[in-house]
């Protein structure tokens, strides 16, 4: 509704037609102008109003103006000038609004300030009202802008010229403050010019005032502010792309990120295109591609719902000839802009006939492909449709299109380099990871290992090594650092770990190895003398089934949760330990009795330690989730995951390895005590061979009192008493063991032929799956292994 203010209305002459053609509003002006009343001519065609049977066609567009024949109701014929823009109606036509101005009481005088105040050829465009708001003078410039001639809108008000009626409402209200107070405003208005783009006007209201200083009216400048309007525009595209785009290290994120920003601000459609590499992970080229060329579809976005202007869906790939703008945006790395002037699209778009049909169907106008490059290389190119917005594109969308398509272009780079390197990591990581674990003796274990969800990959790693005497070592670590680097470095320890487990460290040494040897990884990353940053944590256990007892040491890693088979899970109080690569300080190591059926934990700090969760609250809930009961160790990995780790993923890198404890049996293993006498050697081979009778391993009896007669003649001849000869067995190995006191290790040598031993060792190799020697507190075992299967 419009506002209602205190002034004649009947200074005007209105009237309304509907869409039929009938009169539906006749005003106090228009019956004094053409002496009608509204009841006389109200719901009867308009076109009886025309005199001398004047015919008159309804009027195309929006707007129309001019003089007319009407016939008055004495019977003689007044030429009438006519204003008439049709009103908004939605999704029918709107309803005629037809102005004429009276002139009865127009009297000009010399004294008159409105008359004083006429700048009819002012470059500025300038109108000056009355007391009534009223038209009293429009320069030739103002006249342009309202679309109708200065002298025949005089006596209107500005709501029956047309336009926007919120926005001559708007002027209307703040001239009426004007007339009231007498100070000037300022107010910003705009519309859409007949190219179908956006025109702003900064309209600048002042007061006209007497001699008397009265105010006798308003004085109504329009400045164009288009130009500035729309750099404001633009800057702000490119603001919001630069806030907008490239949030993640996503490539499909990141173009759907650039069609979004650009729709429906620069155009009604965007599609983005990219160019896959010759191989998965490779590199592409420096330099335009070779055409025909083939880009996949990442990314569109549509003004209108289930985007109709797409024939290739997201995730598809479409070969583009060197014909198609894409193809030429692409190779000479410039934006391409097809406008539909004579037959440009047609020529254009020939080669795809679909394309061009969907094109025609959608009433496309214009398109503008832009190259997407960065750093040299050809990424892919962005495609700009307009249909809905009528204006085609300017030089300065083009500056607009590939000013954000560059910002858009670097953070697609990044996110594709990103990607790569991840993939890389993360196929160097899961290399160097153990695909499945052993089976062993000692422990039923589970693993499972996350990389990151959004940040680089890391340096986490875990692995169960088997040991001599049945024995098994767990171990978990951390390496400082992300990406191909940590997980190369990674690779490093875990090598380390498994070469000094194979010559059977206790744990506490074994982190002192490994300790200098990060300290020799960083001094060899470090540069101009300097040592690197290269640093890890670690956790080293070592379970013996026999025994049932477990020895763990840390280094700067989170104590492993124990769950008891009896009792609650509990986090195991383990002397910390510095982080590997300080150097110079000690690590204890804790011993303890683990009842068969004992479940370890073994994990890194991505696991419990989260954004908004500290790890004192991420092991509260490993041992909540520990605790509840499931079918197996693979069933309780899941569930700890769940448990701990959002549906998104983690922030950081992610290692859990379950380990279940088995015990062996006291019928499973079998010790003597050997005297230091060469000549007892015969017996002890027969109560050997006796035991494997008894266990029912006849078959390897042979093989094994070679190897019990080698070990005991070396431990004898060699070694300091007490001696000592262990045999234990399993479902898949034999292993004897024999120990003596003497710390010195022995070592394969090739005997000569002339001598008369030297031969035992490297006859025990040849006979074994494996061999070696540990040391232990007293001392030393030598151990041989003896597989079973290949015994049957």
């Amino acid at each position: 509704m419009r506002p209602a203010y205190p002034f004649d209305e009947g200074a005007t002459a209105r009237a309304v037609v509907d869409e039929h053609g009938v009169l539906v509003e006749w005003n106090e002006g228009a019956r004094r102008l053409l002496g009608w009343a509204p009841e006389e001519v109200v719901s009867r065609p308009a076109a009886q109003l025309l005199a001398d049977g004047t015919r008159a066609e309804p009027p195309g567009g929006r707007r129309w103006s001019g003089t007319l024949p009407l016939r008055h109701r004495d019977g003689h014929a007044v030429p009438v000038w006519l204003l008439a823009h049709r009103q908004d109606a939605g999704d029918r036509a709107g309803d005629w609004f037809v102005v004429s101005p009276l002139r009865e009481d127009d009297t000009r005088t010399d004294d008159d300030p409105l008359a004083r105040a006429e700048l009819v050829q002012a470059p500025c465009a300038i109108a000056i009202c009355d007391d009534r708001l009223r038209l009293h003078t429009v320069n030739d410039a103002m006249a342009r802008i309202l679309g109708a001639p200065g002298e025949q809108l005089r006596g209107l008000r500005l709501p029956e010229i047309g336009g926007r009626p919120d926005a001559t409402d708007d002027i209307e209200r703040h001239m009426l403050q004007v007339l009231h107070t007498g100070r000037s405003t300022d107010v910003h208005t705009d519309r859409r010019g007949t190219d179908g783009r956006t025109v702003s006007w900064l309209v600048r209201l002042s007061p006209v005032t007497d001699d008397a200083g009265r105010v006798r009216g308003v004085c109504v400048a329009v400045h164009d502010f288009t130009d500035q309007y729309r750099a404001r525009q633009r800057l702000q595209l490119v603001n919001e792309a630069s806030v907008r785009i490239g949030t993640t290290l996503d490539v499909t994120r990141t173009a759907q990120e650039l069609a979004d920003v650009c729709v429906p601000a620069l155009a009604d459609f965007v599609s983005v295109q990219l160019v896959d590499p010759p191989e998965p992970g490779g590199e592409l080229p420096i330099g335009p591609p070779h055409t025909p060329v083939t880009l996949r579809r990442v990314a569109h976005r549509s003004v209108r719902p289930y985007a109709p202007e797409t024939l290739v869906d997201i995730g598809d790939s479409e070969v583009y000839p060197a014909a198609s703008p894409q193809a030429v945006a692409l190779l000479t790395g410039q934006a391409i802009v097809v406008a539909r002037t004579s037959d440009e699209m047609e020529k254009w778009y020939a080669w795809d006939p679909e394309r061009l049909e969907r094109i025609r169907q959608l009433g496309i106008h214009s398109t503008m492909s832009v190259p997407i490059r960065a750093r040299g290389v050809v990424l892919g190119v962005a495609v700009f449709t307009r249909y809905e917005q009528a204006a085609a594109f300017t030089a300065d969308d083009v500056l607009l299109a590939e000013d954000v398509t560059a910002r858009a272009a670097v953070c697609i780079d990044n996110a594709r380099r990103y990607s790569r390197e991840r993939e890389t990591a993360l196929a160097l990581q899961r290399s160097l990871l153990p695909r499945t674990l052993p089976r062993t003796a000692a422990v039923e274990a589970a693993s499972r290992y996350l990389p990151a969800a959004r940040s680089r990959m890391g340096g986490d790693w875990f692995d169960v090594i088997p040991l001599s005497g049945m024995r098994v070592a767990l171990v978990v670590g951390d390496v400082l650092g992300h990406g191909v680097q940590a997980s190369a470095t990674m690779g490093r320890l875990r090598t380390a770990v498994r070469t000094l487990a194979d010559i059977d460290l206790a744990p506490e040494e074994l982190l002192t190895h490994l300790d200098d040897v990060v300290m020799r990884m960083s001094a060899e990353a470090g540069g101009e003398g300097r040592p690197g940053e290269v640093g890890a944590t670690c956790l080293y256990a070592v379970y013996d089934p026999v025994s049932r007892r477990c020895s763990l040491a840390r280094a700067g890693h989170p104590s492993p949760v124990l769950v008891p088979p009896d009792g609650p899970p509990r986090v195991i109080d383990l002397p910390a330990g510095p982080p590997l690569g300080l150097g110079g300080l000690p690590f204890e190591a804790v011993e303890m009795h683990l009842p068969e059926g004992s479940v370890l934990s073994f994990y890194t700090d991505g696991l419990i330690e989260n954004r908004g969760r500290t790890a004192e609250t991420g092991r509260r809930l490993l041992c909540t989730a520990l605790a509840e009961p499931t079918s197996g160790l693979e069933e309780t990995c899941d569930r700890v995951l769940q448990t701990l780790l959002p549906a998104v993923g983690s922030s950081d890198d992610a290692a859990l390895l379950l380990a279940r404890t088995r015990g062996l049996a006291a019928s499973q293993v079998a010790t003597w005590d050997i005297p230091s006498d060469p000549a007892l050697v015969a017996p002890v081979r027969g109560q050997a061979l006796d035991q494997l009778d008894a266990w029912g391993l006849s078959s390897v009896a042979s093989t094994a009192e070679l190897v019990v007669s080698e070990l005991v003649t070396n431990a004898i001849r060699y070694g300091t008493p007490p001696i000592r000869l262990r045999l234990i067995h399993d479902d898949t190995h034999l292993i004897c063991e024999v120990s003596d006191t003497s710390s010195t290790a022995p070592h394969l040598r090739r005997a000569k032929t002339w001598d008369e031993g030297g031969r035992g060792l490297l006859l025990v190799a040849q006979l074994t799956q494996r061999w070696g020697s540990r040391h232990t507190a007293d001392g030393k075992t030598i151990w041989a292994e003896l597989n079973l299967w290949e015994g049957d």
